[in-house]
C-alpha cells in the first residue's frame, strides 16, 4: 500500500518545473563566475548542492534516465523502488557536506582483441552525489 503511495508521489513530481528552477540557478552561477564574483558563485554552488530540485533530478537521472540504470554498483543495488528513491533523497539531504567517495565495483569487459577492459561502477548514492555536484557547475 505504501509503495503505491510512493509511486504516485514520485510520478506526480513536477519534473519540468524542477529542471527550470535548477537551470535558473545554474545560469545565475554562470553569470557570477563570468563576472568574477567569487563569493556569490560559492554561495550559489552551496545553494544548488542543498537544493531539493538538484537532489531529486540527480536521483531521477541515475535511477531512470541513464543507460546504465540497471547496472548494480558495489552496494548491489541494480534499481531502486520509489520508496528507496525518497529515502535516498533524505540521506543526500542529511549528508550533503559529509560526502566521501566510496568504493567502485570493477567489471571486466572483453574486447575484440581478447584483452579485457575494466568498467568501474560506483554506488547509487555516490553517483547521485557526484551528479548533484556537477549540476552546480554548468549552464
Amino acid at each position: 500500500m505504501t509503495d503505491i503511495r510512493h509511486s504516485e508521489l514520485w510520478k506526480n513530481i513536477p519534473w519540468r518545473k524542477l529542471r527550470k528552477n535548477l537551470f535558473r540557478l545554474q545560469c545565475r552561477l554562470w553569470k557570477a563566475i563570468r563576472e568574477g564574483d567569487r563569493k556569490r558563485a560559492l554561495n550559489l554552488q552551496k545553494l544548488i548542492l542543498k537544493s531539493r530540485n538538484a537532489r531529486l533530478l540527480a536521483i531521477r537521472q541515475v535511477t531512470q534516465l541513464n543507460a546504465g540504470k540497471k547496472t548494480a554498483g558495489v552496494d548491489g543495488k541494480a534499481s531502486l523502488s520509489f520508496k528507496e528513491r525518497f529515502e535516498l533523497e533524505e540521506i543526500l539531504k542529511a549528508t550533503v557536506h559529509q560526502w566521501k567517495h566510496g568504493k567502485l565495483r570493477e567489471i571486466p569487459i572483453p574486447k575484440k582483441d581478447g584483452t579485457k577492459r575494466i568498467l568501474k561502477v560506483p554506488k547509487v548514492y555516490s553517483y547521485c552525489t557526484s551528479i548533484q555536484g556537477s549540476l552546480g557547475i554548468s549552464c
